[in-house]
């Protein structure tokens, strides 16, 4: 296929992973990134070495937080992205301090600038974007609608991808198809892991039977990069847990989560969670979304996986058999390489989809990724 640009809004712990896994497929340049405060636009490519190098362990903070970062910036603005981009000091980069505030995250690159409208000013160079990765956590349902909304609106053509998790986005990404492929956009919603690549898996399983009666899919993640590269995705995470949700992890603290990571023994387990493969596998014809469970175990100190990711698909066979087709992940793949792999190999099998003319939403199970 011909070359593929791309850019990624939000450089937090997905956003910096996705530009570095890029190097590492073929047919794809990164020409532009986010965070809350700061913006890198390059047609000819970005320098992705000089950028993660410049904003590895910087916390891109919005500029209603506290000096401290405790207060979580507004989901309703361009800051609501999960931007946790060796913090600056006398223009030296040191690993071991973590700075927010304005002079974090993009802005500390040679390539950025400071902005207070991030999403916009990509928006504004996205004639020369063939696609986009939306790497922000959905900290509001339909924040990452509404940033859909915001490239249809501009007239974008191209290719919108995310990674997000929780069931009824999908519904309100599927209220904007019409205005979606009005502007020739293809999205590609849940493009992660889960949902995204063990959706796809439970979707090939699936096809050994008749009628699918139960998909589970039980996930473990160990946070190689630690909890301070990952505090959007954590932050979202938390919502899922019983007693929470989206508000609630929404207005913790920085302090609050750290005394729930502690004591967990920085180990939350997840069941029965609003996850999106329900949905995504019912729109796919599989099965119904209830018969659908997702749950996990989520290590935010350890590099080893708590447990092993597998997806156990039951049901009935054309001739009347029951069984269980299981697909397991091997422990030694990382989170990174099962969420960035599989969204910028969803990325490009959606771009050839929108170069044909194919336009609208799909999910990571009617569709197969490009390696």
């Amino acid at each position: 296929m011909d070359d593929t640009t791309f850019a990624v809004l939000g450089t937090g712990g997905i956003g910096r992973r996705t530009l570095d896994v890029a190097r590492h497929k073929d047919g794809l340049t990164p020409v532009a990134a986010c965070d809350r405060n700061g913006v890198a636009v390059d047609h000819d490519g970005l320098d992705v070495d000089e950028l993660l190098d410049a904003t590895e362990g910087n916390i891109a903070s919005g500029p209603d937080e506290s000096a401290d970062g405790d207060t979580p910036a507004t989901p309703t603005s361009d800051y609501a992205s999960d931007g946790g981009a060796t913090a600056v000091e006398g223009g030296a980069t040191t690993d071991s301090v973590k700075q927010a505030g304005e002079d974090a995250g993009i802005v500390a690159s040679e390539q950025g600038r400071p902005t207070e409208t991030p999403i916009d000013d990509v928006i504004a160079e996205s004639d020369g974007i063939d696609a986009v990765l939306i790497a922000l956590p959905n900290l509001e349902h339909d924040f990452v609608p509404r940033v859909a909304e915001r490239f249809a609106a501009a007239d974008y053509e191209g290719v919108l991808v995310d990674v997000l998790k929780r069931s009824r986005v999908i519904g309100m990404l599927d209220d904007r198809s019409e205005t979606l492929e009005e502007s020739g956009i293809t999205f590609v919603c849940g493009a992660g892991a889960t949902p995204g690549f063990l959706t796809g898996a439970a979707a090939l399983a699936a096809q050994s039977f008749v009628e699918v009666e139960e998909v589970e899919i039980w996930w473990g993640v160990g946070l190689k990069s630690g909890y301070e590269d990952n505090r959007g995705t954590v932050r979202e995470d938390i919502a899922h847990l019983d007693g929470y949700d989206i508000e609630t992890a929404r207005e913790m603290s920085e302090e609050a989560i750290e005394e729930l990571i502690e004591e967990h023994d920085g180990e939350l387990e997840f069941h029965d969670m609003e996850h999106a493969d329900d949905v995504l596998l019912e729109r796919a014809g599989i099965c119904d979304a209830e018969d659908v469970s997702v749950g996990g175990v989520l290590d935010v100190r350890s590099d080893e996986k708590p447990t092993t990711t597998t997806v156990r698909v039951t049901g009935r066979t054309f001739d009347g058999e029951r069984g269980t087709n299981t697909f397991q992940l091997d422990d030694a793949t990382s989170m990174e390489a099962n969420v960035n792999g599989p969204a910028l190999g969803y990325l490009k099998a959606a771009v050839l989809r929108n170069r044909a003319g194919d336009y609208g939403v799909y999910g990571p199970a009617e569709i197969m990724p490009t390696f």
